[in-house]
């Protein structure tokens, strides 16, 4: 299915001003945020998607130019480069040679497979959170449980059954590589290849350890407590070094952990500033009038000056999303929208009657 235009989706005009396009954004997400009575969660998807491309002064002038191809949304024909592992975006691009052996080769020879990496080490391992609006906004703690692999905890990992040492491997006699010949289109060729009997460490156990049987890990249930910062956002990835899997003899991997924040019902977030809208009567807008507006800090009394305008943005400093790199916190800005009433009595369409013949006669 192709994608409708941005402009479209948020109904304004390709020549639409940053202010427009803000204020559409706003208005139509209010409008079907997904926790709010009739909203769709689709179609508030579909405007933010629209909103973060036109908002963008490069991304829109792509999209001006090559429509959705030229932000990465093309509806036709998807990517050229898919089933590559990543295409030719730069990373964890992997060439299959086939049988025979030629990746090894190639491998040896490009500095491939078979290359030093570095000790080994344990696996790394993803989760997800999900917290709510202020959660991200303050911060939390949380905790997390995962089963993973863990030091053995007779062995220590070290594979060994406690009272017994390790001895040079019989297979590589403590070189930790063997040497395999392979036959290829090259005629013989003589490859080193890490020890398939102490995997490259030169040494194995006396006696296996009785309990994880020389593997050196053990699975159970580990509680991971999380200090999420203060102004974390929906999308971001902590990351815990050496908190991931265990392995025998080398370090753990990392942890991952994505952040996922709830939508609110009336807060909306652009990076450290926090969005929302308060509607107030025509009389209150004509004459002015102070309100209470809720923020995450609580509920605040915000002055509304006498002839104040539908749209108008009013700034609480100080009451936005605490940023992460310094102590300093974004604002709240407060959109006042001007209710036109549709029922009136008899009374209020005379005064305001009045009103309009007191203008005319005011002005000529």
């Amino acid at each position: 299915m192709s994608k409708r235009d941005y402009y479209e989706v948020l109904g304004v005009s390709k020549t639409a001003s940053d202010d427009e396009i803000k204020k559409a954004f706003r208005k139509a997400a209010v409008k079907h945020h997904p926790d709010k009575e009739g909203g769709n969660e689709e179609k508030f998807k579909e405007i933010n998607e629209a909103y973060e491309v036109l908002k963008d002064k490069q991304k829109r002038q792509r999209y001006d130019q090559f429509g959705h191809a030229g932000v990465g949304g093309a509806s036709g024909g998807g990517n050229p480069f898919e089933g590559f592992n990543g295409g030719f975006g730069g990373q964890n691009v992997h060439f299959d040679f086939g049988d025979g052996g030629l990746g090894d080769i190639f491998g040896q020879f490009f500095g491939g497979a078979q290359a030093q990496r570095g000790p080994a080490r344990g696996r790394d391992v993803e989760t997800s959170i999900t917290l709510t609006f202020e959660e991200a906004i303050f911060g939390v703690e949380h905790e997390i449980e995962l089963a993973m692999d863990d030091e053995c905890t007779h062995c220590k990992g070290t594979t060994v059954e406690p009272g017994h040492q390790m001895k040079t491997c019989e297979t590589c006699k403590g070189a930790g590589q063997q040497t395999r010949v392979m036959n290829t289109m090259f005629g013989a060729i003589q490859q080193a290849v890490t020890c398939e009997t102490c995997h490259g460490r030169g040494k194995v156990p006396e006696k296996v350890c009785s309990v994880c049987r020389g593997k050196g890990t053990e699975r159970r249930t580990q509680k991971i407590t999380l200090k999420v910062p203060a102004g974390v956002d929906d999308g971001a990835t902590i990351r815990l070094k050496e908190r991931g899997e265990a392995m025998a003899n080398g370090p753990k991997g990392d942890l991952y952990v994505h952040i996922r924040v709830k939508a609110h019902k009336k807060f909306t977030r652009e990076g450290d500033i926090i969005l929302s809208e308060e509607h107030i009567s025509m009389v209150d807008a004509a004459l002015g009038t102070e309100i209470t507006v809720e923020t995450v800090d609580g509920t605040v009394r915000m002055k509304i000056p006498a002839g104040t305008q539908s749209g108008t943005d009013f700034k609480l400093s100080n009451h936005g999303v605490p940023n992460l790199r310094s102590d300093r916190r974004g604002a709240h800005i407060v959109s006042v929208l001007v209710d036109t009433p549709t029922k009136l009595s008899k009374k209020q369409k005379e005064l305001l009657e009045q009103f309009k013949d007191g203008k005319r006669g005011l002005f000529g």
